[in-house]
Order: structure tokens, then sequence, then C-alpha cells
């Protein structure tokens, strides 16, 4: 796989649609072309102590952010047309999903590949976390649960996997 999009997202709260942060990496014939990254107003707008542990962030960063919808609006230039790729895909699906309903957007069936089952498959590892399995593909994650630095680390994956 040459041309995707590396996707990840970071919530707020256990909700699905509770995307507070976005992260995408647009790989074309096999190479970075555009990275993008957003704080978003999550919705519904509360975070819990796990999530905010996980990754750090609170309602003090992302309260006046673009909502979901909003930033979409930036997104989907960029993704036109490609498939995405994401390091446990169903999370990532999901929560794309719960979002596109929470805000009455129509969802485009958007194709979906997963590095997790990918590195399962492919990689010799007793754990395939994100951080784990890029490292296994020569890429060393300095920022683990940014969703962009995420994005970065499951492109990496996918151009040694897929």
């Amino acid at each position: 796989m040459q041309d995707f999009v590396a996707i990840d997202f970071e919530t707020a709260n256990g909700r699905r649609s509770s995307i507070c942060s976005v992260g995408i990496v647009v790989v074309r014939d096999g190479e970075i072309v555009d990275k993008f990254y957003s704080l978003i107003q999550p919705t519904p707008n509360y975070y819990t102590y796990w999530t905010t542990e996980v990754h750090g962030l609170t309602r003090h960063d992302t309260d006046g952010q673009p909502t979901f919808s909003d930033v979409w609006k930036e997104i989907e230039p960029l993704i036109h047309g490609l498939p995405f790729v994401a390091h446990n895909r169903p999370f990532d699906e999901s929560c794309l999903k719960a979002a596109f309903a929470e805000y009455g957007m129509k969802y485009p069936d958007y194709e979906f590949h997963c590095t997790l089952a990918a590195s399962r498959r492919c990689l010799d590892l007793p754990c395939h976390q994100l951080h784990l399995s890029a490292a296994a593909c020569g890429y060393n994650m300095e920022n683990h649960h940014h969703a962009l630095c995420d994005a970065e680390a499951c492109a990496a994956i996918a151009l040694k996997l897929l």
C-alpha cells in the first residue's frame, strides 16, 4: 500500500463521539506528503480522569476549539479518494462513525485498514501496542498518545507491513 491516510483520534471520555484531537498523515507513492493536527472541542464536552491520564488533554485545552464538523471540512480535501489506516482500526473507525452521527453528517463509508492486525500477522512481538510495533518497524515514537505522533507511527508501520 503506497497511497493512504494514517489517522488517529484521542477521545475525552467513554463516548466514541467525544473526539478531542485528530492527527492525519497523508502518504502518496510511499512518501509522506502532508500532515494535519487539530484539537477539537468534544461532544459531549467533558473529560474523564482516565482519558486525561492517557493523553494529557483537558477541557482547558479544547474549550473554544473548533467542533469536529468544522475540522472535518479542513481534512476532507486532504484525504479525498484515499483509504485510511489506523492502529486498532475498530476504535478509530467507530470514533469517526460516532462523530459523523453526532453531527448529523452523512458517513461516506470510508475504507479502513488495520496496522494492529498487520502487526499481529507479521511481527513476532509479545505485545503489539503502537509504540512497540512502530519500534519493530524502525520508527521511534517520542510522544505516544499525541494524535499526530500516533498517526505518524501508524504510517511507518503501514509502509513496512501493508
